[in-house]
Formats: C-alpha cells, structure tokens, sequence
C-alpha cells in the first residue's frame, strides 16, 4: 500500500523523484539498495520517501528483483512501417542479449487501456519495459502505470527527461527531403502531416516550417493528414486545385503513396507537374509509379538502441539515463522529384 500524499493521492515514485530532484531510476536504485549512487543522493531521496511516507509496492520490488529474462513492450500502430521495424530491432537484440519478448498492444488509446496492457505486462515477470511510438499523453499514462522499480526506456515520447529516449532526428531527415525540393528550383514545399497528437508528427511539420523560413521561403498552410494512404489520397485531391503546387512533402511513404494515386487520378504528372518526397522508405517505395524518393529513418537501429539502453539501465548503470544519441535518416533519391515545370 502506497503512502498517501496531503493531496489524497497516493505517492508514487515520480513525487518522490520531483522532490528530491533526481530521476525516477534513481529513486529506484536507492529502493532496491544498488550500488552507484552517491551517499548524499542517497540520503536525499531517502527524506523525500520520509516527507511523502512513500511506500514501495513489495510484490513489485520482488518481481524486478528475480531474473526475469524477458523484456516487456507496449506498441501503437504496430501495423504501421515504423513501429514495427523498431519491433523488429527490439526483438533481434533482445535475442542476441538472451531476452525473450513479451508484446502488449492496449485495445484503447485511452488511460484505461494502457494501464491494462502494462498491468499484463508486469504480471509476465519482465526485467523492463520499453514503450514504443506511443503519444506524450500514451507514453505518460503507460510509463507512469509501472510498478516502482521497474525500468523502462521510450521510443520517442516520454512524459519527462527521467525516462531514457531513443528518437529519429526527425528534424534532419525533414531538412533533407525540403533542401533536396529547394535546391531542384522549387519556390516553396507543400506538407501533408501526420497525426496532431503524435510527437513524430509534430516534430516533422517543425522541421518543416523552419527549413522553409531559413532559406527566406513562404511556408503554405499545414494538409492535415493521419499516416493513411487515405488521407494522403485527400489531400492530393485538394492540392490538385490549388495553383501554384510544384512540391509536397509527405509525412509518411503510406501518405505519399495516396498522394500519387490521387494526382494520377486528377492528371497532374509527377515529378513533371508536381514532385513527391515522402518518409520512412517503406519496401514498396522504390515499386510504386514512380518510385518514391524518401527519407530512411534506421527503425531497426532505434529499436536496438531501445535494448541497449533498457540493459544499461537494468544493470545500474548511472549513464543510461542520460540523452542518447538521436538515429540520423538519410534521404534516398528516385525518380518522384525532378525540377519544377516550366
């Protein structure tokens, strides 16, 4: 039973991290008594346990502390081309490490479904927890729902800096699709997005936005999008009649390729008419009418590194908290960009 905060909820590990001002992972290195941790740190964390009369749950202490070979993962969209390379990756080094996997997709992106899915997979027994292209507020609910104790490592969205993250450099791989479009001669690049909730998203129409304003250029307004060939397929239906449209990035190759389909439809030639860069590199990319140019973000690699850091952290090593180096794209270049008309 946890102790229980003046506010009447009960403490948890992050209030006594915030007030000790440490991370979540030491507090949890001073609970289970492991070495590495200085002798002031150590006393402060143990006050703020004393203020908050913080009580760790005892079943979850026992089970991190057995040897668990298993790593537990909490994916969205696991039907997506990116979240499951990283799937992909985790596997193959967990493997290589001697981990098996255990994999939780919540039914709902709500609270409730997470706190579920990680609760299954707390009762599987894993050394740690790696939460995969989740949203802030997804990545919040799961890792926030871990027993006390329990490592953990995000891909891309965690709720603060005490949760090791493993990213894309999103921003590079943006700068690269849109300064390959400028320097064709394009006078500006148009953007489908992705979802507005998701921080990869996001980061992506940033990146967007200030490549454009950097090189002295006019940014159009944002096409919504959600990742789907759907959306992309809308939005190259409204492009379509807007004049003046020479290039569009594309959030994701999925949008891209409804972006294709919908200018073949309305018969707007690309790259003659209108170039297409999109991201991800899926399979497909180098087969569809043309051949995508696109951006490669190492999935894979990210979800290795995502291992690498979970077993640094599992074996108490103080720098597995700290930034890890972002995975950086790289453009691939086919036939879907050419010059602008005319």
């Amino acid at each position: 039973m946890a102790g229980v905060r003046r506010d009447g909820r009960p403490a948890v590990i992050g209030d006594v991290a915030r007030l000790s001002g440490v991370s979540n992972q030491t507090v949890s290195r001073v609970i289970n008594e492991r070495p590495n941790v200085r002798e002031e740190t150590r006393r402060r964390v143990q006050e703020a346990i004393r203020q908050l009369d913080y009580r760790p749950n005892l079943m979850a202490r026992g089970l991190v502390r057995r040897q668990a070979h298993t790593i537990g993962v909490i994916g969205f969209d696991p039907v997506l081309f990116g979240p499951a390379s990283t799937l992909l990756g985790i596997g193959r080094a967990a493997r290589a490490a001697g981990y098996g996997v255990t994999i939780a997709t919540p039914e709902s992106s709500g609270r409730g479904g997470i706190v579920e899915a990680m609760a299954d997979l707390a009762s599987h027994t894993v050394a740690g927890v790696i939460t995969v292209f989740a949203s802030r507020a997804a990545a919040t609910s799961a890792l926030l729902s871990l027993p006390a104790g329990l490592p953990a490592v995000a891909v891309e969205a965690s709720p603060d800096d005490s949760v090791p993250t493993v990213r894309i450099d999103q921003a590079e791989g943006v700068r690269m699709a849109v300064e390959h479009l400028l320097h064709l001669g394009h006078r500006t690049v148009w953007h489908v997005s992705g979802p507005r909730e998701r921080l990869d998203a996001q980061a992506r129409v940033e990146a967007w936005r200030t490549t454009l304003e950097r090189a002295g250029r006019l940014a159009p307004q944002v096409v919504p999008g959600d990742w789907s060939a759907e959306s992309g397929y809308q939005a190259g239906l409204e492009l379509a009649e807007r004049r003046g449209v020479t290039a569009v990035f594309a959030a994701n190759d999925h949008t891209a390729l409804g972006l294709l389909r919908a200018f073949s439809e309305r018969g707007v030639r690309v790259p003659r008419d209108v170039s297409v860069v999109g991201f991800d590199d899926i399979p497909e990319a180098g087969y569809l009418i043309p051949p995508l140019t696109t951006v490669r973000p190492d999935h894979e690699e990210v979800g290795r590194r995502s291992v690498e850091t979970l077993l640094r952290l599992m074996d108490g090593q103080d720098d597995a908290a700290g930034a890890v180096p972002r995975v950086v794209p790289t453009l691939v270049r086919r036939v879907s960009t050419a010059p602008p008309p005319g």
